[in-house]
């Protein structure tokens, strides 16, 4: 009777060992898009990548001397920021920047894992129904910052449960979370306080009552940065609407590629959380922090101090938390095996969406080639109101910046915000003003496209040819999907 115990528990063992490899390859699989992608594939890249540009070039190139100026703030948005400065001296900007973008998601799902063993001791369902969420749409969009910062803050949370675990004594926590809440602050804002919530709630999940309230003093230490070095206005909106963009955000929580998937996912992660709550399978040392993350998402408003997004960023992390505070650490296979596949068909469609894009992108940049040094150019990319997937080319233009120290009209420069500014080309020139959001059914008109009034090319990327364009415009190269045009010299604005 020993033996057999014995080697059922040897047997249940070696299980454990070959789901926690298994679910470290999955980890390591969310990295096929950017190997197969020349060009990342997310809406906001490429103006991030201009950013960078500026910023290492330190006022070098008189082009971009001429047209930007970089004001540089210790803030809590940097995580990228201060990476791409080694990794752009060793590999090259562009090389540079799609490593960190690779480095990210397996970043996230380790950290996943990370959690999900310090918790429950094996790794279990709950990590792998999470690990969607590496590829969500905060990290589809390309809010870089915020996604290292999250995964930042779930290793740091796996540290917090290590040290719990271990016993260690008060004041050793405290000064390892002092300088780790200072690095996830410079990461991001949003993950810092994403990271205060999970530390809270797993207090509170640990029954410590009134200490659960004061556990997570060590990241306080970013308030002082901020009040000695201010950074970005401290201001927020919810935007016009609000009620409506609630919900939208909610819905488009699992945003992809395939319509469908994304709500099937949507669903599943929905039903087994609430699944898990009804059978009180919720581990509350996470649990508290998924729903306050979730409420959080409601309170929270659309723009922080300029950002975007500051609530759509709560959805997507909010969920994966529920994912992840789910207790199952003996699910069988016919309950693992449905939930591995999502993930798995989920990345393969982004892979695929990356390669056939980063292909396509690659086809339009030959448009660069015909733009002279230190051009002006206005940037015109349609976004089909009806289009389900993100539109990987909105800020395509941003790479005449790279490549050409040009003035372009789809970089993030809103005055008292960002950290780059322009010099030159007036409202006009500020994002969003390339993006032509259309319906299907509306004429591509850029008779009176604004920015080209401050412009000498126009450089126009869209599934449907342009029904009109500006008076004197001259077509001087095509390619599928794209055009760019000479315009007659204007002055600038200043």
């Amino acid at each position: 009777m020993i033996d057999r115990s014995a080697a059922l528990s040897s047997a249940a063992r070696a299980g454990e060992r070959r789901l926690y490899w298994f679910a470290v390859l999955l980890a390591l699989a969310s990295c096929l898009p950017v190997l197969v992608a020349r060009y990342p594939q997310m809406s906001d890249y490429p103006a991030h990548l201009a950013r960078y540009a500026v910023m290492l070039d330190g006022g070098r190139s008189a082009d971009l001397a001429q047209y930007y100026s970089f004001h540089w703030t210790w803030t809590g948005n940097l995580g990228v920021d201060l990476l791409i400065r080694p990794f752009a001296a060793i590999f090259g900007l562009e090389t540079g920047g799609r490593i960190i973008t690779g480095i990210i998601p397996p970043l996230t799902a380790l950290g996943l894992i990370a959690v999900d063993r310090q918790l429950h001791g094996r790794v279990t369902i709950a990590s792998l129904l999470a690990m969607p969420f590496a590829w969500s749409p905060m990290m589809l969009i390309g809010l870089l910052n915020y996604a290292l910062g999250q995964a930042l803050a779930l290793w740091a949370f796996a540290l917090w449960v290590w040290l719990d675990r271990k016993g260690a004594v008060w004041w050793l926590r405290s000064a390892l979370f002092v300088p780790i809440g200072l690095v996830v602050w410079l990461s991001h804002l949003s993950a810092w306080g994403v990271l205060g919530v999970l530390l809270f709630g797993y207090e509170l999940g640990m029954g410590r009552g009134w200490r659960a309230f004061i556990a997570p003093w060590p990241l306080l230490a970013p308030l002082v940065v901020m009040v000695l070095v201010p950074g970005t206005a401290g201001t927020f909106s919810y935007g016009p609407y609000w009620w409506v963009y609630k919900q939208a955000i909610w819905l488009k929580a699992m945003r992809d590629t395939v319509y469908a998937l994304d709500y099937l996912s949507l669903v599943v992660v929905a039903l087994a959380f609430l699944l898990a709550a009804a059978m009180r399978r919720l581990d509350g040392r996470l649990g508290w922090a998924a729903v306050m993350l979730l409420a959080m998402t409601i309170a929270v408003p659309r723009h922080i101090s300029g950002g975007d997004y500051a609530d759509y960023r709560l959805v997507t992390t909010g969920l994966m938390i529920c994912c992840l505070s789910i207790r199952w650490p003996r699910a069988p296979g016919w309950a693992i095996t449905p939930v591995v596949m999502l993930y798995v068909a989920r990345l393969l469609i982004t892979t695929q969406d990356w390669h056939d894009d980063s292909a396509r992108m690659e086809k339009i940049l030959a448009a660069l080639d015909h733009v002279p040094q230190g051009a002006k150019v206005a940037s015109a990319v349609l976004v089909t109101r009806e289009q389900w997937p993100l539109n990987h080319f909105e800020h395509i233009g941003a790479y005449a910046v790279v490549r050409r120290h040009a003035l372009v009209n789809a970089n993030f420069a809103v005055p008292h915000v960002h950290m780059l500014q322009l010099k030159q080309g007036g409202r006009d020139f500020d994002d969003p003003s390339q993006r032509l959001l259309l319906h299907h059914t509306q004429k591509v008109d850029l008779a009176n496209f604004a920015p080209a009034r401050q412009a000498d090319w126009l450089w126009y990327v869209g599934e449907r040819a342009p029904d009109t364009m500006p008076e004197g415009a001259m077509v001087v190269w095509r390619g599928q999907g794209s055009l760019l045009a000479r315009l007659k010299p204007a002055p600038l604005a200043k």
